[in-house]
């Protein structure tokens, strides 16, 4: 019996389809989770002789302080749950021939073939397009290199940080010195791994329009998704200025040129912030009449949107000033009704308890077999007829070999046992 099956054909929206998840640590995976999340089967390879890099380190949840002692560590790595739930696992090795064998088999029957890998690293495994399309012609295969399969960065080894440096984006975040007053400017870094993320979710909208492709015409695909031209196509307002010749102005902070107030003010209590945009004239004598601060509608330094934005700085510490004497409630149920965007600066205590989130799955429960209850990010987004959900843990490492090789592929018991036995299978 399938241990990914679903109750009803129509459930959700990818059930039709099954995917090779070669992928790796966050970005490859993702794209594998986001799938697995609305219906299609996963089927995540693994091997014990190089473990995922989410599976190593110490694990910062449960109370099992000797598990590594016993090979247990690897199970209980939270990050890996988040993006491998709802996939099958099995564990084969890719350098011995007869694991590898097994896996070309698996691609046979499947979909899509997902990997980020460098360049290269497919071709030399034996697991390149050419050879995939030979064993299945109308497959999808995704490659996620971070910089491009071709092209003078092609040999860049690049994660996250890397590609937010390539990309231009850590010339963009940071804030301006006279603002810090502490003589340095320079933040340059997102606190999240923020660009593999984008390639993510890009390569995610390629791969359904291949596969919409596919169904059309009957043919198969290679997909590449660079992560440096996934992050810097979301820059465009900075190559457009810099495109027709506009002085950069390095770091922005929150500001946004056309629009202020526009940022993040301090509220009472410890590390309380709240996000407050103004657009427009009308917004603008909006907040200052909700605020109970009329003497700002009438200074001049902030009579209309240019004047606010030559004196930012200025207006900033005047709407500090008063957001400082209210809670970030106050401020934002005061301005929203007044019809001023304005919401709460959460931390993640604050968002898994915000009852709107709660309401709407942001966080869900799940049971793992080695951790036991625990809540995972829900699935981003809901469809009306065919809704997404978290149904299983992410697998235990060769969790699913017997289902994969002997059902699915047809594997004979003793011959399983062999292939276990002989590492091909470790």
């Amino acid at each position: 019996m399938n241990p990914d099956s679903t109750p009803t054909a129509n459930a959700h929206a990818l059930s039709r389809y099954r995917v090779v998840d070669l992928g790796t640590v966050l970005a490859g995976p993702l794209v594998g989770q986001l799938m697995a999340d609305m219906g299609a089967q996963v089927i995540k390879v693994e091997t014990r002789n190089r473990l995922d890099g989410t599976r190593r380190g110490r694990p910062i949840v449960g109370e099992d302080v000797a598990g590594g002692d016993r090979g247990q560590w690897p199970e209980l790595q939270p990050l890996f749950h988040c993006l491998n739930r709802n996939k099958l696992g099995v564990t084969a090795d890719l350098t011995d021939p007869q694991g590898l064998a097994l896996v070309r088999e698996l691609v046979a029957v499947s979909d899509v073939v997902i990997n980020n890998n460098s360049p290269g690293v497919m071709d030399r495994l034996g697991l390149g397009y050419s050879v995939l399309r030979e064993i299945r012609p109308d497959v999808v295969m995704v490659s996620m290199p971070g910089a491009g399969e071709t092209g003078p960065l092609r040999d860049v080894l690049a994660y996250a940080s890397i590609t937010s440096a390539l990309s231009g984006l850590m010339g963009l975040i940071g804030y301006p010195i006279e603002e810090k007053g502490d003589g340095d400017g320079l933040s340059g870094q997102t606190q999240g791994p923020w660009c593999d993320v984008i390639a993510s979710l890009t390569t995610l909208i390629a791969v359904l329009a291949a596969l919409r492709h596919r169904r059309v015409t009957g043919e198969g695909q290679y997909v590449e998704v660079a992560h440096l031209e996934a992050s810097a196509a979301l820059l465009g307002e900075a190559f457009m200025e810099h495109s027709m010749g506009a002085v950069q102005d390095g770091f922005r902070g929150t500001v946004q040129p056309l629009m202020a107030p526009h940022g993040n003010y301090p509220c009472q209590g410890d590390d309380r912030w709240v996000s407050i945009t103004v657009a427009g004239q009308a917004e603008w004598e909006a907040f200052c009449e909700a605020s109970g601060t009329p003497g700002l509608k009438d200074d001049a330094r902030f009579a209309d949107p240019h004047s606010r934005t030559l004196n930012r700085a200025e207006l900033d510490r005047a709407v500090g000033a008063w957001t400082a004497d209210h809670t970030r409630e106050e401020v934002v149920e005061v301005l929203q009704r007044a019809g001023v965007a304005s919401a709460a600066v959460m931390n993640i205590e604050d968002q898994f308890v915000d009852p709107h989130y709660r309401e709407r799955g942001v966080f869900v429960e799940s049971e793992h077999p080695m951790v036991g209850a625990e809540w995972l990010p829900g699935v981003p987004w809901e469809l009306s007829e065919t809704p997404g959900e978290v149904r299983r843990h992410a697998p235990l490492l060769g969790e699913h070999n017997g289902y994969v090789f002997r059902d699915l592929l047809g594997v004979g018991v003793e011959e399983l046992a062999r292939l276990g036995d002989s590492g091909a299978l470790t």
